[in-house]
């Protein structure tokens, strides 16, 4: 999900922030420099006072900023993740110009940034060299004969293509010790299933658009009878979606964990060639499969032998093309651009080509960049006020869990138990990836990207016979994001997002906590979320609660769901309460225990007022800046369809009105909009 900045809340913090230094404490203490944000770490000039708390306090908290900042042309949407994100790009963009200048002997890791960086950002070259680099595959495609020969072509890694049936390497959440084989579907070019069912609204457009520009895309390929060849690969998809999962469901750990020998996965469809697939991915010798959407198995693989030879090569064609369109001519760059850029997301311009570059040297070789990245821009003092910090919250989490009413005395022993063992990764990873099997060529921007693509794939092939690895990262250094991994039980938070305005040394303790706090508590939240509960302290995927808690949490959560079920931000389109609901049980316990770490981070001392706001005011005014954004009305619709976080009008307005102190700190009324009965707010930890 999200998350954090770095520093302990000390108790010489909080006593210069209560006020109560003598003149000669003040001289014995350096001045602290002043914040990122404001005079205390939020953009006062950013509220719109026009707009009463209760009513809406995302727009109280940051409507003027939202009214007078406009989402730049080449983005979706622009909010405070965007904005750092920004930030990184370029900071990434100086580090990679710079190795891209300098070069590096073969084989370094700086000759392969240099080239891999080069190559994709010269458009002139890759336009020269035409579709000539993707002709090879595409000949491939059009003499496929029989379904064996197409479940090869798709499960070969490097092929960049699309399956309804996809098999990779993951984690065995029943033991976290191994890594396993496991099997989903897939195989859709729109972002879910609902984009090919739904027939109000602009889903009829969409799809019209859709089926024009697959059309547009097999021609670039010199694909002859596009118009048509188009109809099949749209009539196929629209199959394959019928036969999804709701994505809600895909959330359901119990449902999605379901152990099959290879025997049992021959049995599911026998005419489907299952071997082949396998042979075909370098897994001949895997046993054991753990499948996703098992109910969608059959479904899929009669579908796919079912499916004429012919349509498959329509469908592999247009993906083929699709998925590597940034690396092949820029008119078909720019045509994947206008469908799902413009049409689906409603993005004006395609990004420049140079930071394009920086993501896709990211993707290839993230933890090589990240490792001079972190060099440069995260100080060596900032992982142990970090985990500081969350230590703070991890004894706060503790305190919420002893006083939680709903729950029996012998699961909180296990929670405990469980809070205990969390394991905190900050910044960027002890040991670095080795990219020393990576082949990058100078000048050759498709086969770098397909080289990449094998070098990934046989990184995790080989994971299969070794024992987890634990200190493995899931993202880089330089990402603005972090996670909660329940197989692993560990919260993890990059570099890059420890900053302001997720955490500034320099801000109001109070500020601090409801921005970075809130977050961190977020991610713990995650463990005791409706699915990560399901795991134990070790990270075993278990029954560890007593019937009794789960019914009562159960009566919590759907409660929850029903509170965000009501939210509608487009017409007709309402947030999907089950789809969000780890994510909004994250946020309604993690700035609840924020808030409660802040209380006891004042140590009976009272907060002082600040421009006019109390303690509690500024932790809540902390909370809704982190979730600062404006978002297209397209992106939008395809963020409530397909993403399990809510919008972030959601993230902090359906968060506050849940909480006791926010309504006391705002003086809330109810006549207020977002008034909530006493008895209606949910208080889950």
């Amino acid at each position: 999900m999200i998350n954090l900045s770095r520093r302990a809340f000390g108790a010489s913090s909080f006593a210069l922030l209560a006020g109560c230094a003598t003149s000669s404490e003040e001289a014995a203490v350096p001045a602290r420099a002043a914040p990122a944000i404001g005079s205390f770490g939020f953009d006062l000039g950013a509220r719109d006072l026009s707009v009463d708390p209760g009513n809406d306090f995302f727009r109280y908290a940051n409507g003027t900023w939202l009214a007078n900042t406009p989402i730049p042309d080449d983005r979706t949407r622009w909010g405070t993740f965007d904005v750092l994100r920004e930030m990184a790009d370029n900071n990434m963009r100086v580090i990679i110009e710079e190795v891209a200048l300098a070069g590096g002997a073969p084989g370094t890791n700086q000759q392969k940034i240099a080239d891999y960086y080069n190559s994709f950002l010269n458009q002139d070259a890759i336009d020269a060299a035409g579709m000539t680099p993707v002709q090879a595959e595409l000949a491939q495609i059009a003499a496929l004969q029989n379904h064996e020969q197409t479940i090869r072509l798709i499960s070969a890694p490097g092929v960049a293509v699309n399956s309804p049936i996809g098999i990779g390497v993951t984690l065995d959440e029943r033991n976290p010790d191994r890594y396993i084989t496991g099997m989903s579907h897939g195989g859709l070019g729109l972002p879910e299933r609902e984009y090919y069912r739904r027939t109000d609204g602009e889903f009829p457009n969409i799809r019209a658009a859709y089926l024009a520009h697959i059309e547009r895309t097999l021609a670039f390929g010199g694909i002859s009878d596009a118009g048509a060849k188009a109809r099949t690969v749209l009539d196929l998809e629209t199959q394959i979606a019928e036969r999804h999962w709701p994505i809600a469901d895909r959330r359901d750990r119990d449902r999605t964990y379901n152990l099959k020998t290879r025997a049992e996965i021959r049995a599911l469809a026998p005419s489907f060639p299952w071997d082949p697939m396998f042979d075909a991915a370098g897994m001949s010798a895997v046993q054991e499969v753990v499948i996703s959407e098992l109910s969608a198995m059959r479904p899929l693989a009669q579908l796919f032998v079912a499916t004429p030879v012919s349509t498959w090569k329509n469908y592999l064609s247009y993906h083929l093309l699709r998925n590597n369109a940034a690396v092949l001519p820029k008119a078909l760059d720019d045509e994947v651009f206008d469908f799902y850029g413009r049409t689906l997301n409603g993005q004006p311009q395609q990004r420049e080509r140079w930071k394009r570059a920086v993501q896709a040297v990211n993707g290839a070789m993230g933890e090589a960049v990240g490792q001079i990245y972190v060099q440069r821009h995260f100080p060596p003092t900032a992982k142990a006020e970090m985990l500081d910090l969350v230590e703070n919250l991890r004894r706060a989490y503790g305190e919420r869990i002893d006083q939680v009413s709903w729950m029996s005395a012998e699961t909180k022993v296990k929670a405990r138990e469980k809070l205990a063992t969390f394991r905190p990764k900050i910044g960027y990873p002890d040991r670095w990836k080795d990219y020393s099997d990576l082949e990058v060529r100078a000048g050759d921007a498709y086969g770098n990207s397909k080289r990449q693509q094998i070098f990934d794939w046989d990184f995790d092939l080989a994971r299969l016979p070794r024992p987890s690895d634990k200190d493995e990262w899931f993202m880089t250094p330089q990402t603005v994001n972090a996670y909660y991994n329940p197989t692993f039980n560990e919260i993890v938070f990059p570099a890059a997002i420890l900053q302001p305005p997720f955490f500034d040394p320099n801000a109001d303790a109070a500020v601090n906590y409801g921005a970075i706090g809130g977050v961190i508590g977020h991610e713990m939240g995650h463990g005791f979320d409706d699915q990560g509960a399901k795991s134990d302290a070790q990270g075993v995927l278990r029954d560890w609660w007593n019937a009794n808690d789960v019914a009562a949490f159960t009566q919590l959560t759907d409660r929850l769901v029903a509170q965000y079920d009501a939210f509608s931000p487009l017409e007709g389109i309402n947030v999907n309460g089950r789809l969000t609901l780890g994510e909004n049980i994250g946020d309604n316990g993690g700035l609840q225990v924020a808030l409660h770490a802040y209380t006891l981070s004042l140590a009976g001392a009272e907060a002082p007022v600040l421009d006019d706001a109390t303690g509690d005011q500024r932790f809540f005014l902390g909370w809704a800046q982190a979730w600062r954004a404006n978002i297209r009305d397209a992106a939008l619709r395809n963020q409530i369809l397909s993403d399990p976080h809510s919008p972030s009008i959601y993230r902090c307005n359906g968060t506050v009105r849940n909480m006791d102190a926010w309504y006391a700190a705002f003086d809330v009324q109810p006549t207020e909009a977002l008034y909530l009965a006493p008895a209606d707010r949910v208080t889950i930890w």
